[in-house]
C-alpha cells in the first residue's frame, strides 16, 4: 500500500506551526491516497520517525517523502537522509522515494511577482527588491539566489535588486535592508522567501514596520504557501506528477 509522509522544516512558533499543518491538511484533502501523514525535521512534532512509524502501522509498503523545502540545502542533502536512513534499515521490504525539493521554478517566481503586485500595487520600475531568504552556506544556494533575483527583475520590470539572508551567510537581512534602504528613493519591497510564518517572519515584518515608522517607503510581501501555486507543487510531488513543474527554469 503506498504512503506519503510530508516533511516540513519545523519551528519554535506555534502559530508558523500551526499554519504549517493547515496548509498540509488542505493538501491532503486534495490528495488522493489512504495513507497521509504530516511530520517535521525538527522543533514540530511529530518528527519524521513518528509519521513513518504512523504509515508502517497502518500498511504502508511503498513511501514517498515529500520534502517542503524550498530549495536542497543542508537539511535536503544531510538530515533528511540521516532521518530516513535508520528507518529504511529497520524495514528493508519498505520501498522509499524522497521527493525533490522544489528547486528555481518559474510558477514559483510567478507567483511572487503576483504576490508583490497585490501588495505594492502598480510599478514604475524604479523600486528596489530585497530578497530574504533563510540562509546557507552552501554556494549553490547562493546561485539559486542570484537566478531568483534576476528572475523577479525581469518578471517585475525593476533595475534594482539585493539578496541577503537570516542565519548562516552573508549579507545578512539588517546589511541587506540598510543598504537598500539608503541606496534607494523609491519603494523598498521586501520578500520573505519561506514558505511559512515563525519566527523568521516576525523578525522581518518587525524591522519593516520599524523603518516605516522612521519614514521610509517599505513593505514586506507574505509567505509563499499564501499562493495557490505552492499547493499545487506539493500535490505534483507527493503524486508523482513532478515533471509537470520543471526546476531550473525561471
Amino acid at each position: 500500500m503506498k504512503a506519503i509522509l510530508y516533511v516540513g522544516h519545523g519551528t519554535r512558533s506555534k502559530k508558523g506551526a500551526a499554519e504549517a499543518k493547515q496548509f498540509l491538511q488542505s493538501v491532503i484533502e486534495q490528495t488522493h491516497g489512504s495513507i497521509q501523514e504530516i511530520s517535521f525535521l525538527e522543533l514540530t512534532h511529530p518528527f519524521i520517525e513518528e509519521g513513518f512509524e504512523l504509515c508502517i502501522k497502518k500498511g504502508a509498503t511503498e513511501i514517498t517523502v515529500v520534502p517542503l523545502f524550498l530549495l536542497a540545502a543542508g537539511h535536503i542533502k544531510n538530515d533528511i537522509p540521516e532521518a530516513l536512513t535508520p528507518l529504511i534499515e529497520k524495514y528493508p521490504n519498505v520501498q522509499v522515494k524522497v521527493a525533490d525539493p522544489f528547486g528555481v521554478q518559474h510558477q514559483i517566481l510567478d507567483a511572487i511577482a503576483e504576490l508583490v503586485k497585490e501588495k505594492a500595487g502598480e510599478l514604475n520600475g524604479q523600486e528596489a527588491i530585497l530578497i530574504v531568504g533563510r540562509g546557507s552556506s552552501d554556494p549553490v544556494i547562493h546561485e539559486a539566489f542570484a537566478m531568483i533575483g534576476k528572475g523577479l527583475e525581469q518578471r517585475l520590470g525593476i533595475k534594482h535588486s539585493r539578496l541577503c539572508y537570516l542565519a548562516a551567510t552573508t549579507p545578512t537581512f539588517q546589511e541587506g535592508i540598510e543598504s537598500i534602504t539608503q541606496e534607494t528613493k523609491d519603494r523598498v519591497i521586501v520578500i520573505p522567501y519561506l514558505l511559512f510564518g515563525g519566527l523568521l517572519l516576525n523578525e522581518i515584518n518587525a524591522e519593516v514596520k520599524s523603518r516605516q515608522k522612521n519614514g521610509y517607503q517599505i513593505l514586506h510581501t507574505d509567505c509563499l504557501s499564501r499562493h495557490q501555486v505552492i499547493r499545487n507543487i506539493v500535490i505534483a510531488r507527493a503524486t508523482g506528477k513532478e515533471d509537470e513543474y520543471a526546476t531550473t527554469r525561471y
